[in-house]
């Protein structure tokens, strides 16, 4: 097995961190429900990545078992997005 295709599988999980990446560099700036609504975003795209990709081709994300996997990344995914939505004013309110 060649390093090229071991590392093949970690790309996915490497997508995902990348919009992570992204969501925290906009939380940084101040933008924290936009970056909050990124994270939730990667979050759902995980959970979809999981949920049609097949075993051998999910690297990371695959952690538990599919339909395990599935409900948690998504489950995490929506509750960051309505907390990002939701949330009215406070100290960390964009002006």
């Amino acid at each position: 097995m060649s390093t090229r295709t071991s590392l093949r599988p970690q790309l996915i999980f490497g997508l995902v961190m990348a919009v992570v990446a992204v969501g925290m560099v906009r939380i940084a700036q101040y933008h924290w429900r936009e970056g909050t609504v990124i994270i939730g975003g990667a979050l759902l795209l995980a959970a979809g990545l999981r949920a049609v990709l097949p075993p051998e081709r999910t690297g990371l994300l695959g952690i538990r078992r599919r339909a395990l996997d599935v409900l948690t990344y998504g489950v995490f995914g929506l509750m960051m997005l309505i907390v990002a939505l939701t949330i009215i004013g406070g100290p960390l309110a964009a002006s």
